[in-house]
């Protein structure tokens, strides 16, 4: 895989790059952050992991995003749940985990919430929840601190963590204790969220927002792995 470049489908008038790695079930399939794509570190490691475990693989950038066409300012969460759903249906089969950070972490559970089927557990990497409701008192505030409108209404029709998540596949969360972007109490208000018995928080002492250091990095790698392996 290494070498080439991403392949693509279009959704309406967007051209979505992806790549996928085939191999053995559950596939992984991994969720950016926000203005984030699917060659960071985080993504990269867990490819690899999927190569050396023969396991399937997909990871894709939303509309606007890394080699996916389309303008950033249009994004929004809607549409990139939309996209994140058609890289479910038309690039996956049987069983997925999902991993998604940061906002990624946001799509995972409302794809998983959509597809509760299919989906074998869920990790969130410094997850973000409902972050457009955090300091932004209306859609001008948004804007005034460079987060487009139509982003911040589309997450304001998003909001997950008061109503409860009726996901029950286990889920595991892995947070940086000193997160500056996504507070630390996001990750508590998302454990007791979940109706899921198995959801287990792991906090990284000294950790920052990327969790993109060595043994930040393996930590989620451990997680994954022990989520794949036969019971």
């Amino acid at each position: 895989m290494s070498g080439t470049g991403p392949e693509f489908f279009e959704i309406g008038a967007r051209r979505i790059a992806y790549r996928r790695r085939e191999g053995t079930a559950p596939t992984l399939l991994f969720f950016p952050g926000y203005a984030s794509d699917m060659e960071g570190a985080k993504a990269l490691a867990l490819d690899e992991f999927a190569d050396r475990c023969g396991l399937g693989m997909v990871r894709f950038d939303y509309s606007g995003t890394g080699s996916s066409g389309g303008s950033f300012a249009d994004g929004s969460l809607d549409l990139w749940i939309e996209e994140a759903l058609a890289v479910v249906e038309r690039l996956t089969s049987g069983p997925l985990l999902l991993v998604g950070s940061s906002m990624g972490g946001w799509i995972a559970l409302h794809v998983a919430l959509q597809r509760r089927s299919r989906v074998t557990a869920l990790v969130g990497i410094a997850a973000a929840p409902d972050f457009t409701q955090w300091g932004f008192s209306d859609g001008d505030a948004a804007e005034r601190q460079g987060l487009s409108r139509a982003f911040w209404e589309s997450g304001q029709r998003q909001l997950l963590l008061d109503a409860g998540i009726a996901l029950d596949c286990p889920v595991r969360l892995i947070h940086g204790e000193r997160d500056t972007d996504v507070p630390l109490e996001v990750a508590f208000r998302l454990m007791r969220a979940l109706h899921s018995a198995d959801v287990q928080l792991q906090v990284i002492k000294g950790g920052g927002h990327r969790l993109s250091e060595p043994h930040e990095i393996d930590a989620i790698l451990r997680a994954v792995a022990a989520l794949t392996e036969p019971e």
